[in-house]
């Protein structure tokens, strides 16, 4: 005997019921839009270059230490150095803030304020639900890693001029090949960020405090940098995300190495897919009461 499953219930008593049309992208977007979080976190980011470029003004242009040169060195000789440098600083931890609260704040804010069981009785298939928001939470976390870069190399022109990004161990490369370059690297950096992104969702689906999923998926990751920093692991660390969070300084090289990346995409893209399914397996299965 067969059994109808909830979808079709509600299909066979809402004539014109269609549930890939709930809860439609733009209208999850523009509500997290909206959110102060979304606005303090966005002015954050794009303060973070002005803040640089005064403590550059005021310290004095960085200099090399034992006649070694590192990117910070060369914040200040041009746009693309200074967009490169901001990247830098904010790769290991900064970054990791907006996605874990996009990411993990999105499903537990509805629970907390008891507008999730709402929302699932509009109807909005769970997995639907799901859906939008993970695709705004991930589409907000690029917009935030993009916005970083593009303030930091107008704020970079505007003060150290348009020019090519000076390689630490000699060279440089030109404007246009730079700038491909740092795409390269921003698309990288959310790669890497997937995981967290995934932590932050997982745990979004499992508690009805936005604190504690966003604050459990950041603790993890830097559990996860922690661990990579114990070399007595050897070769373990190699399936650890925070062991390649770096890799894309490979591609800001005269002649660009590749396998850091593409081992760091694998890794990270691995470990996010799991934890998407795992919040979408135990979301379909949850009570929901909030």
């Amino acid at each position: 005997m067969s059994t109808l499953t909830e979808d079709d219930v509600t299909a066979q008593a809402a004539s014109g019921y269609r549930p890939g049309r709930t809860l439609p992208l733009r209208v999850e977007l523009v509500r997290q839009l909206k959110r102060r979080r979304t606005l303090i976190m966005g002015g954050i980011l794009a303060a973070l270059p002005f803040v640089l470029a005064v403590a550059f003004t005021i310290g004095g242009s960085p200099g090399g230490r034992n006649d070694r040169v590192t990117l910070m060195d060369t914040a200040t000789a041009s746009g693309a150095n200074f967009a490169a440098v901001n990247l830098f600083v904010s790769a290991g931890f900064l970054l990791v803030i907006p996605v874990a609260l996009f990411c993990g704040d999105t499903v537990a804010s509805e629970a907390s304020w008891s507008s999730l069981r709402y929302l699932l009785a509009a109807p909005v298939p769970r997995a639907r639900l799901l859906w939008s928001k993970l695709v705004v939470g991930l589409g907000l976390s690029l917009a935030a890693m993009v916005l970083l870069p593009v303030v930091a190399l107008a704020v970079g022109s505007a003060a150290y001029g348009w020019g090519p990004l000076r390689i630490p161990t000699g060279g440089a490369l030109d404007t246009a090949t730079a700038t491909q370059r740092l795409a390269v690297v921003v698309a990288y950096l959310f790669v890497s960020q997937l995981v967290t992104a995934g932590l932050a969702f997982w745990l979004s689906t499992k508690t009805d405090a936005p604190l504690g999923a966003v604050g459990g998926a950041v603790g993890l990751t830097i559990m996860g940098n922690v661990l990579d920093a114990v070399t007595a692991l050897g070769h373990w660390r190699d399936f650890l995300p925070a062991h390649w969070q770096f890799a894309w300084a490979d591609a800001v090289q005269p002649h660009p190495e590749w396998s850091g990346m593409v081992q760091g995409t694998a890794i990270s893209v691995t470990y996010a897919l799991v934890l998407f399914a795992l919040a979408f397996r135990g979301f379909a299965r949850k009570d929901i009461v909030s």
